[in-house]
């Protein structure tokens, strides 16, 4: 791929900068409040739990508790328990952790703070369905769900109004002890009841709006529906919630990074939403005509796209961006571009998304590739990995949500 090499390094290291900013000890340890005069119970869920209950055991070295990530995204602790389990689709390990937590939570006193670490993905590794829903219902709809093109707000709507942890149960459980909420946000808008599935703030959604969400991309209703706590309900008195991480937060290091390399950024969209090829269309266009008035510049992009996955493939929303801008640019000599998840993990696979450039299509093409048909069985991860396009940073051990940056230098 032509030029790709020194615009890899770049995109790279923008990448880089952003996942930095989105693991800062200090923005965990800046919104503890003074030690409580009982124990410090630490609940910590999400791609990014052990880097948060390390800040915490560092500055508060009586806490204990347990934490909950995706399998591979585990590092040493040392007093707060470590579990790793599946995600998206939940497993046994996961259903376990999330009546560990219950547990735990139920255990704890008035004098005591429950200390909740949420981050992205804590949805899916906190399993814990309402009964008659067993756990391979449950991953049924998960995996429906996933594969609808349904956004992730209407994702954890259902997941709400199926569990026993999730939409304000695990305050409840935890009544009366004070319960504290830090969070990495993974959802556009910040929005408390999205992030994790809100298991410590209430809800106004309710089960017949979760109901309207499978019957809009025709997913039969499984057995289990409970009715999430409301925001009013008195046992929410006493549990705060704060965002310490945002997505904007990616964003605006990449933006600085890349201004320090020379490039002038520009944030098209903080919050895109929408299908993926659709989207990357658009931001093709923008890319072009940005060329063409030879604007030396990134252009930015968060949020988080679907895709309704109709084929056989697995349909990561930023490798499918990347294939279809890789359409729009192709045979431009000027634009190269990262799509990539900040999780390290982009749909269903061990991969963050892809790298493109004018010369990607050429080399799809002479791998003898149908693109039409690779589309049409979203599996454009199988065809750009054909070509050394996929990027693989591994685990970050965080999730605020895609980055998408198209570097034009004419």
């Amino acid at each position: 791929m032509s030029g790709l090499p020194n615009r890899r390094a770049v995109l790279e290291g923008a990448y880089a900068a952003a996942i930095a900013a989105c693991k800062r000890p200090e923005a965990i340890i800046e919104a503890l409040p003074p030690h409580p005069a009982g124990r410090v119970i630490v609940i910590a869920a999400g791609k990014g739990a052990v880097p948060m209950a390390q800040a915490v055991e560092a500055h508060w070295p009586d806490a204990t508790g347990i934490a909950v990530t995706r399998t591979g995204y585990g590092s040493p602790l040392e007093r707060i328990e470590l579990v790793e389990a599946s995600h998206p689709v939940p497993d046994a390990a996961g259903l376990a952790a999330a009546q560990r937590c219950l547990d735990l939570a139920a255990s704890a006193g008035e004098g005591d703070l429950v200390l909740v670490l949420l981050s992205g993905g804590a949805s899916a590794l906190l399993a814990a369905p309402a009964a008659p829903l067993d756990l391979p219902a449950k991953q049924a709809v998960t995996r429906a769900l996933v594969r609808s093109g349904a956004s992730i707000d209407e994702i954890n709507l259902v997941r709400r109004h199926l569990s026993r942890i999730k939409g304000g149960r695990l305050a409840v459980a935890a009544w009366p002890a004070a319960v504290l909420t830090l969070a990495v946000s993974d959802v556009v808008g910040d929005v408390p009841e999205d992030i994790g599935s809100g298991p410590t703030v209430g809800d106004a959604g309710t089960i017949a709006d979760a109901k309207a969400v499978l019957a809009r991309y025709g997913i039969a209703e499984p057995a289990g529906w409970s009715e999430s706590v409301k925001p009013d309900d008195p046992k929410l008195a006493r549990s705060r919630f704060a965002v310490v991480v945002r997505p904007d937060d990616a964003l605006d290091a990449a933006a600085a990074d890349l201004r320090a390399r020379g490039y002038a950024p520009v944030m098209l969209e903080r919050e895109a939403t929408g299908d993926a090829r659709e989207v990357a269309r658009r931001h093709g266009a923008t890319a072009l005509r940005a060329l063409e008035a030879g604007q030396r510049s990134a252009l930015i992009s968060g949020g988080e796209l679907t895709v309704t996955v109709t084929g056989n493939g697995q349909g990561g929303p930023n490798q499918e961006y990347a294939l279809a801008l890789a359409r729009e640019i192709a045979g431009v000599a000027g634009v190269a571009a990262l799509a990539a998840d900040t999780d390290g993990v982009d749909g269903n696979r061990d991969v963050a998304g892809a790298y493109v450039d004018g010369a990607t299509l050429g080399a799809l093409e002479a791998a003898g590739l149908d693109l039409d048909a690779v589309q049409a069985d979203n599996d454009a991860g199988s065809a750009l990995g054909k070509v050394g396009a996929l990027f693989v940073p591994g685990p970050t051990q965080t999730n605020v949500n895609d980055l998408r940056i198209i570097l034009v230098d004419p």
